[in-house]
């Protein structure tokens, strides 16, 4: 640790009875809080410093991995909304009858949707599919380094399972025998969970994630643990860089960089990914691919490293909107391991939900002002309106949302606090400033009271944000241009990202509906409309 700058070595070496607080110590630290104190005050609070970094030092002693929850919880219900309670419906769509394609290719890129009608007719069988998958996976995964962990021996028995259930009559459903990618922030008990990171490349927990298990109760293939960005940024991780399949010179974003990429490439059916600030909607966007942000406290985190408490989410990467439905209805709910969850209704009706009846927005500045893309937003505004859709014009909540990022920034410092302290975060691969390590350090120069401030600032959004969306059901921007994507991780809302088109190079581009709190069914159901009439989600990478 000795090439690490001093005031850096103070916090992560322990502080010794030498190490005493003096005045010049308070006015320094001045400088970086904002705040300049009397001389008398400095002599006043020397003491309660003191006191307070020997606080530091006791609970520093209290062991705490990733998966200790803060006992202040998130809630990102706004004051006085009441979601009717009722009873779950989800009704999907379907597809049409089709005969089983004769080509493997085709198969691999069928939707979830397709696959599932062709399990239960018994036209095609889990293991097949997955041998499939598995092929491929051999073929492409040193192109794309998409994938951690194959679990091939775990997928054919799951499989074979699969096939003697369906024999026997046991249809679990339309996940049953569909291979799946699990982002590797989700816990598995047979095989290593490393966060994308060196330090925890050879982790292993004794437990399943909640979302496992539920999908293993669906009747789901687990095939792969799928590439992160190391420690959820971006997309390199300790194996590599996750490629983009539509431009193998590009990354494929981050950081369910994996899961994106091996979807779009028919390594897989459908993949599990989490966002925190992006991690689904940009990697979807980069991938061409569907991405359902679930509303916070939707989907259980239990067994899924934790990065910001008051902002993670988990949610499915799919092929159609259809199929995030159809993966959200498996993975969302009660567990009695995760307090942040809310038992709300999911319901889905796609034939019984029309546009014409539905108020829906449009970020109409965000849209006009985009640096890239435009002709591609104005197309969708377009198609929106040939669909029936009477849009309204919805400008969002004017906050500072960068600066009550800090509450991500500190709570990640937080999740991570022994790996700085140990100086471990030498070993993660990205050392630039705009990476973990560099973030962790200067993290723990916000104070508990900022954080705390931004949290009350983060409250005045939320009850703003609710005047907003009483007004609309459902809005459509830019995936990653101005504040909706921020905001809206901030407060809790649900979104889904679809492919719009492609540019002229061939790189897809996308749009992004934003729903209601839990109300998912409807924004589904939205996306859906417009995904159907476009059919962009069906073009697949071609592959050598």
């Amino acid at each position: 640790m000795k090439h690490l700058p001093l005031f850096l070595l103070l916090i992560v070496m322990p502080m010794t009875a030498q190490d005493s607080i003096t005045t010049n110590v308070v006015r320094n630290a001045e400088t970086m809080i904002g705040l300049r104190f009397s001389e008398a005050d400095r002599e006043s609070l020397l003491g309660d410093v003191q006191g307070q970094r020997e606080s530091f030092g006791r609970l520093r002693a209290v062991p705490l991995p990733n998966s200790i929850v803060p006992s202040l919880l998130f809630n990102p219900i706004p004051f006085g909304k009441i979601i009717p309670q009722r009873k779950s419906i989800v009704a999907p769509a379907g597809v049409k009858d089709a005969p089983l394609p004769e080509s493997d290719e085709r198969i691999a890129f069928a939707s979830v949707g397709e696959l599932a009608l062709w399990i239960r007719t018994k036209r095609l069988s889990s293991e097949r599919l997955t041998r499939i998958y598995l092929d491929r996976i051999k073929r492409y995964q040193p192109m794309l380094q998409c994938i951690v962990t194959v679990t091939e021996s775990l997928a054919i028995a799951q499989a074979q399972r699969a096939d003697r259930e369906i024999a026997a009559g046991k249809y679990r459903g339309p996940l049953h025998g569909i291979p799946y990618g699990a982002k590797d922030l989700l816990s598995t008990k047979m095989y290593p969970t490393t966060w994308g990171s060196v330090p925890y490349r050879t982790q292993q927990f004794s437990e399943d994630a909640t979302v496992i298990t539920k999908l293993e109760e669906a009747g789901a293939v687990l095939i792969a643990k799928t590439a992160l960005g190391e420690l959820a940024w971006g997309d390199v991780w300790f194996g590599g860089k996750s490629k983009n399949p539509w431009d193998t010179t590009q990354g494929s974003s981050g950081s369910s960089a994996g899961s994106a990429s091996g979807t779009a490439a028919g390594l897989f059916a459908f993949s599990i990914g989490s966002e925190t600030y992006g991690s689904i909607v940009s990697p979807s966007t980069r991938c061409g691919v569907t991405g359902l942000r679930p509303t916070y406290g939707r989907v259980s985190r239990y067994g899924a490293m934790a990065l910001s408490w008051s902002m993670d989410k988990i949610g499915p990467i799919c092929r159609t909107v259809e199929d995030c439905a159809l993966v959200l209805q498996a993975i969302a709910g009660p567990d009695p391991k995760d307090q942040t969850l809310y038992d709300m209704p999911f319901v889905y009706e796609p034939k019984r939900t029309e546009l014409k009846g539905l108020r829906i927005g449009y970020l109409k500045s965000d849209l006009d002002s985009a640096k890239s893309g435009k002709q591609f937003n104005d197309a969708v505004l377009e198609q929106l309106r040939a669909l029936g859709a009477v849009l309204i014009p919805v400008e969002l909540p004017a906050f500072p949302v960068d600066d009550i990022a800090i509450m991500l920034s500190a709570e990640s410092a937080a999740a991570f606090d022994e790996l700085t302290r140990s100086g471990k975060d030498d070993l993660l691969v990205r050392q630039i400033k705009n990476a973990w390590p560099n973030s962790f350090r200067a993290s723990r120069f916000i104070t508990a009271v900022e954080y705390i401030q931004a949290s009350r600032v983060r409250q005045l959004l939320i009850q703003e944000m609710e005047r907003t969306m009483r007004w609309i059901d459902v809005y459509v921007g830019p995936s990653l241009e101005g504040n909706s994507l921020l905001l809206t991780n901030l407060t809790g809302h649900p979104s889904i990202t679809v492919p719009s088109g492609f540019t002229s190079a061939g790189h897809p581009v996308s749009i992004t509906f934003t729903g209601q709190l839990f109300g998912e069914g409807t924004l589904l159901s939205v996306a859906k409309k417009y995904q159907d009439a476009t059919g962009h989600h069906v073009k697949h990478p071609v592959l050598p």
